[in-house]
């Protein structure tokens, strides 16, 4: 007798639901829970030998009709136990278009039927508004807001996704055990209701059939959170066990393996920091880049309250607009990486003092040749507290003789840097901190090389010139201390390397890669492979401003955008391609990363968002933006779902849509580290009861919860 397999209906009898594929063919947790949900002495009933499921195919028996388009299914196996992360979304996606490894959460059937993957980013949303906590205009039922546990999803329909459970392949640094309080809402998926959602997210239960939990990349020690950004893009690229015990057996850091690199020359033009970039590295920004009056005097108020401003010996370098840096092409040498530019490399030393804190003592620049421009201890207006021996090099015999001072080094620099001066050095901020001086133009190797766990955390620059130039420096850290002049070249010979190398170099390249190379080195379906000529795939970043820098550069395609509703259209012209194959040939690109940024902007999300401050004391009491009005809310969240339903409703068949928030709610978070910030600042200088912040258990206790709050981010995932 013939054996037969079991029909959709029987599946779904047993809670388990088939979406057109046998079970040999799903994934692992939807087999296993087939297996588990299957009577062990079932037979099929007699009548199911005449039904127009089945199909004879000689020897084997019969054969259920299959449907070959790709679908998700979530199988109701073993409990999760924890919530899924970026990098699992990152998973999911690679292994939908670049044959990377099966993710363990949910199953995809066919999964080689995806033709292309589109991934939004979307931050603003949060858990709150699909449980009431936060509150939107017109709520559909408030006494059926969504609940996130598992009770909450119901039963499958027939034909629909179950819900799935596995535990997740946790990659991130520092997981984090769950403990006796963590409770099921915390990771568990929700089935997407019309009826118990408010009116502004009722159409994305049009779009996805679940809202998942998503814990952003983080720290819960140190109460950080890192880049949503760079971990969707960057993927691990696996080591073998050769290399393993490679790196095992060296001590410090490890050298970059450059052997396969492909050059790119740059010019150095292109690593200067943007505004936003020097906002998140906290530089005083120059006066140059406020666009309008009410900026500028925005921005005076606020150094005035930080002593940032010229009544406290502040110097602004003479650039009247940004355009005074453009140097004429016929000026610039053909292939020059300094494009016309004049490059110094700058570091600091500093001592501390009572009045001032960190007060300047040394200051060294050397030029693009690596020849000292100069090189000058500097004497502080106030008596020296601490010499900081250890790590300035300065001693008080050293500066007994020196007669220099702050404000004749700020003359010299005001004569040295010009509109087209670029600024070199590590974490330089502190160092023009210590200048009290702002210049538009600098390029920070803390920021050109990404800390391999990406933002906020930085390399040092020790590590920096041990793994890059294979060069061991500040040698007396510790006993006699850094050598500034030494410290400048290390940064401008790193810069030099980046500038020859290309923009990819030094991001993490020796053990991730970008999507976007792993795509192109995932041969088109029907091609040959890509090593042997055939064609790659192809990715594209559409975003907010001017995303060719940073990932951008690595898409084959960067789109910029003003508004939401061009980032909905640039979407479409990269997943369709232009019409008049202008840009984008027919056909698109098979992986589309974007990024909405309305909803963020109008809840003060930003990383720049401490620069609409006015009073500080805000930064103590508050968030310092006011959270706008439930119906402010109601109708930007509407616009947002309605743009990424737009987007649901242009992709073609087969297309995978990934939508996540990035984070949850991060400003209590940049609150308190600006408080925890402040208080260290002032804790080396000043007496507790002198302190305008005070840090106690409280205060750490409060940034951790809000670190956890920050981290519940959250996403949703369907097929077109």
């Amino acid at each position: 007798m013939s054996r037969k397999k079991r029909k959709h209906s029987q599946f779904a009898q047993d809670g388990v639901v088939d979406q057109g594929e046998s079970a040999h063919n799903s994934g692992l947790a939807s087999t296993l829970a087939h297996l588990q949900a299957q009577p062990q002495n079932h037979k099929p009933k007699a009548e199911d030998s005449d039904s127009d499921d089945w199909t004879v195919i000689g020897k084997g028996g019969k054969k259920r009709k299959t449907n070959n388009d790709p679908a998700l299914v979530y199988a109701d196996l073993h409990k999760q136990q924890s919530s899924i992360r970026i990098n699992d979304l990152r998973t999911l996606v690679l292994y939908c278009i670049a044959y990377g490894t099966s993710p363990e959460w949910l199953s995809i059937r066919h999964h080689y039927g995806v033709k292309k993957a589109v991934v939004l980013l979307v931050p603003g949303l949060e858990k709150g508004m699909f449980d009431g906590s936060v509150a939107l205009e017109s709520l559909g039922n408030p006494e059926q807001d969504v609940k996130l546990s598992d009770e909450t999803v119901p039963p499958a329909e027939e034909g629909g996704p179950q819900h799935v459970p596995s535990s997740v392949d946790v990659q991130e640094e520092n997981p984090i055990t769950h403990t006796s309080t963590t409770s099921p809402d915390d990771y568990l998926p929700v089935r997407l209701a019309p009826d118990t959602l408010p009116n502004p997210l009722k159409p994305l239960s049009e779009c996805f059939d679940y809202l998942w939990p998503v814990k952003a990349p983080g720290d819960d020690k140190f109460s950080k959170l890192f880049s949503p950004l760079h971990a969707m893009l960057n993927a691990p690229i696996p080591k073998s066990q050769e290399q393993k015990e490679a790196e095992k057996a060296r001590k410090g850091a490890k050298p970059v393996n450059n052997q396969r690199w492909e050059s790119k020359r740059t010019p150095i033009t292109l690593f200067v920091l943007s505004k936003e970039e020097l906002q998140e590295s906290e530089y005083v920004l120059h006066p140059v880049w406020f666009d309008t009056e009410s900026q500028t005097a925005t921005e005076k108020k606020r150094r005035k309250y930080s002593k940032q401003s010229a009544e406290h010996g502040w110097l602004d370098t003479h650039v009247t607009k940004l355009e005074d840096a453009d140097v004429p092409t016929q000026d610039v040498q053909q292939g020059s990486i300094s494009a016309g530019c004049t490059v110094l490399a700058m570091d600091c030393e500093m001592c501390k003092t009572k009045e001032d804190g960190m007060t300047l003592t040394r200051i060294s620049l050397v030029g693009w040749d690596g020849e000292v421009v100069m090189d000058e201890l500097v004497k502080p207006d106030y008596p020296i507290t601490d010499y900081l021996t250890p790590f300035s090099g300065i001693t008080a015999e050293k500066l007994d003789p020196v007669t220099t001072t702050l404000a004749d080094i700020q003359k010299r620099l005001l004569e040295i840097l010009t509109p087209r001066t670029i600024l070199v050095g590590h974490s330089l901020e502190s160092d023009l901190n210590a200048l009290k001086l702002t210049h538009p133009f600098i390029v920070d190797t803390s920021v050109l090389y990404q800390h391999p766990r990406g933002p906020p955390l930085k390399s040092s620059l020790k590590w920096l010139a041990q793994k890059y130039l294979n060069r061991e420096i500040q040698k007396g850290h510790g006993t006699l201390g850094h050598d500034s002049v030494e410290d400048s070249r290390a940064c401008l010979d790193l810069v030099k390397m980046k500038c020859e190398k290309g923009p990819e170099w030094g991001n993490s390249a020796s053990s991730t890669e970008t999507i976007f190379k792993r795509l192109s080195r995932t041969h088109q379906a029907g091609s040959a492979p890509v090593a042997d000529g055939g064609q790659g795939k192809t990715g594209a970043i559409v975003d907010h401003g001017s995303p060719a820098k940073n990932f951008g550069h690595m898409a084959t395609f960067s789109i910029g955008c003003n508004t939401d509703a061009e980032v909905v259209e640039g979407i479409k012209r990269a997943v369709l391609g232009d019409p008049d194959g202008a840009l984008i040939s027919g056909g698109g690109v098979d992986f589309t990363w974007a990024r909405m940024r309305e909803l963020e902007a109008l809840r003060g999300w930003s990383n720049n968002h401490r620069y609409d401050i006015i009073q500080m004391d805000h930064v103590l009491e508050g968030n310092g933006k006011s959270e706008p009005s439930s119906s402010e809310l109601a109708a930007k969240v509407a616009s947002t779902v309605s743009h990424i339903r737009d987007v649901r409703a242009s992709l073609p068949p087969c297309t995978l849509l990934v939508v996540y928030t990035g984070t949850g709610d991060p400003r209590e978070l940049a609150r308190l580290q600006q408080m925890q910030k402040t208080y260290k600042r002032e804790y080396k200088v000043k007496k507790w009861d002198e302190l305008s912040v005070k840090w106690t258990d409280t205060e750490e206790q409060a940034m951790k919860q809000a670190c956890k709050k920050a981290r519940q981010g959250l996403g949703f995932v369907t097929i077109t």
